[in-house]
């Protein structure tokens, strides 16, 4: 799977050269993102069963959340279209012998390389925004469910439709006519697209409005247990360090975003979407 043309069936060129950049794996500790990774850590750490449960990570990018999650005892399996991520998973695996991920392989979200019924838990937090058309994200939640056990979670994690617009307005990026009709698209059909590479402004996605996240995952036959908020309105401090380097007002941000984790009105605020679907049993 590692020849050019199965990688071009995988991604969209596009969106592997953005990928292969190599930023990834520091990209969540930049800007307000680590409000992203602390927050997808609770989630996972609330909802997750008990290790040594099975996790299949799909879309795993670099393997930050597969090899903290290998650190608390979980028996973890990585996969990811991107073959730079999967040597920089494969490295940071290495780096932590006691707690080694299971596998790590470039692979297709749509056809997973696993036994049905074989997994406890299966983690999407990538796939969805690259597949762009519904049938490709469709099969990738049909893929989840095939391999999960009975009674098994998903956690699939979306773009929200109006990050650009919030993010735009955040950075004073509505200022410029390219961004402004990348944003207006977002909007009108949840198709993100950087046609001049712009390298702050994201690569080829689809950015989903919350209602079509829940009802592509109840599609598949799962159960959509949660719709969470991961960041909330956290990412539109503009003092953001003030908050997150002082402990307690750290604690009170975070709070604040549990509080509104949940509430339909204000979802869409959040840069990112967690749903959690169950597989019947």
């Amino acid at each position: 799977m590692s020849d050019k043309s199965n990688l071009q069936n995988l991604l969209l060129d596009e969106v592997l050269g953005y990928y292969e950049r190599g930023l990834e794996v520091e990209r969540l500790s930049k800007r307000t993102n680590p409000i992203e990774l602390v927050r997808t850590q609770e989630l996972l750490s609330r909802y997750l069963p008990p290790p040594p449960a099975v996790i299949f990570d799909v879309g795993g990018g670099s393997g930050i959340y597969a090899c903290w999650l290998a650190q608390l005892g979980y028996q973890v399996h990585l996969i990811d279209a991107v073959p730079l991520h999967v040597e920089q998973a494969r490295s940071a695996s290495q780096a932590q012998p006691d707690y080694p991920l299971m596998s790590a392989e470039v692979g297709d979200a749509r056809q997973l390389n696993q036994a049905n019924n074989s997994v406890d838990a299966v983690l999407l937090f990538g796939p969805l925004y690259h597949l762009i058309e519904r049938s490709d994200r469709l099969a990738a939640l049909r893929e989840a469910d095939r391999v999960l056990k009975s009674g098994g979670l998903i956690f699939a994690v979306a773009c929200s439709r109006f990050a650009s617009l919030l993010d735009g307005l955040f950075r004073g990026w509505l200022d410029e006519p390219e961004f402004l009709e990348i944003a207006h698209r977002d909007l009108l059909e949840g198709q993100h697209r950087n046609p001049n590479n712009h390298p702050a402004y994201f690569t080829t996605a689809f950015f989903h409005h919350p209602d079509e996240l829940k009802a592509e995952v109840e599609e598949t036959g799962l159960s959509c247990q949660k719709l969470l908020a991961i960041e909330g309105p956290g990412k539109l401090l503009q003092n953001f360090e003030e908050h997150w380097n002082e402990p307690n007002r750290r604690q009170r941000l975070l709070q604040a975003i549990r509080w509104l984790e949940t509430e339909p009105s204000t979802l869409g605020v959040s840069a990112h979407i967690m749903a959690i679907g169950e597989k019947s049993q």
